[in-house]
């Protein structure tokens, strides 16, 4: 194990699967103390009592990102447990189907915007303040390379460029006082839900009017890849960088 992150205390939203399960691995393989939230709590457990019994630190609590109540819980058990939080990472977050202008309803929009935006912005008006009261903390949200380029649904696409806007504006508040926050904008990345299949996210008629964009050659991330961008954005290696939204789609958008 490393100690990259001894002693610190990070809160991962979305931490069932994914990107997100991939940060815990790797954060607990660098020493931090792990707390877990995300909707599914058979996975959510199943992962915390893998990182425990490799010696880790891991409180689980199940909990749904578009809730206020869920949110309360979930940074009142840290503060119970820990008495503190050091990092942040907002990685809770779903698609569109790539849904276009003319198709996306009133209930998808609302959807993505709650889950993708409004949660991120939830749980950095609790995270904040505890930072702010100790001078210190890091906050990483994830964005998307739809955030950047536009080229997924429009909701999504909308919901991720927002999140880059936030990052900015926290990162420019907090400039000076110990506080960074950045958001990290993956391309497309291999999880569970895809099965295995590079072509899942993309329907014929987005690849028809996008392709002259993106490059397709390009083989996908993995999530551990991902992981390992999370784990230097919230190490003190990365101390010199904030405000700063970090593509990493393997030149696909280039």
């Amino acid at each position: 194990m490393g100690n990259r992150l001894e002693n610190k205390i990070a809160l991962i939203t979305g931490a069932s699967s994914g990107i997100g399960a991939a940060a815990a691995r790797r954060f607990a393989s660098e020493g931090a103390k792990l707390i877990l939230t995300a909707r599914r709590r058979e996975p959510l457990e199943a992962l915390a009592a893998e990182l425990e019994a490799a010696g880790g630190v891991c409180l689980p609590v199940p909990g749904d990102v578009t809730s206020q109540a869920d949110c309360d819980n979930v940074f009142r058990r840290a503060l119970e447990r820990f008495g503190r939080l050091d990092v942040l990472v907002n990685n809770a977050g779903d698609g569109d189907q790539h849904m276009t202008t003319a198709k996306c309803t009133d209930e998808m929009w609302q959807r993505m915007i709650e889950l993708n935006q409004t949660a991120v912005l939830r749980f950095c008006r609790a995270a904040l303040p505890i930072m702010e009261s100790q001078g210190s903390g890091v906050v990483v949200n994830l964005s998307a390379i739809a955030g950047v380029y536009g080229n997924a649904g429009v909701s999504y696409s909308a919901a991720k460029a927002a999140v880059i806007a936030m990052t900015k504006n926290i990162a420019l508040q907090y400039a000076g006082r110990g506080i960074r926050c950045n958001a990290l904008c993956p391309g497309p990345t291999l999880v569970p839900r895809m099965d295995g299949r590079e072509d899942a996210l993309y329907d014929k008629e987005f690849l028809a009017t996008t392709e002259r964009h993106m490059d397709m050659t390009i083989p996908f991330a993995k999530a551990e890849d991902q992981a390992n961008i999370l784990l230097f954005l919230a190490s003190d290696e990365s101390r010199a960088i904030t405000g700063q939204a970090i593509v990493s789609d393997g030149g696909m958008c280039l």
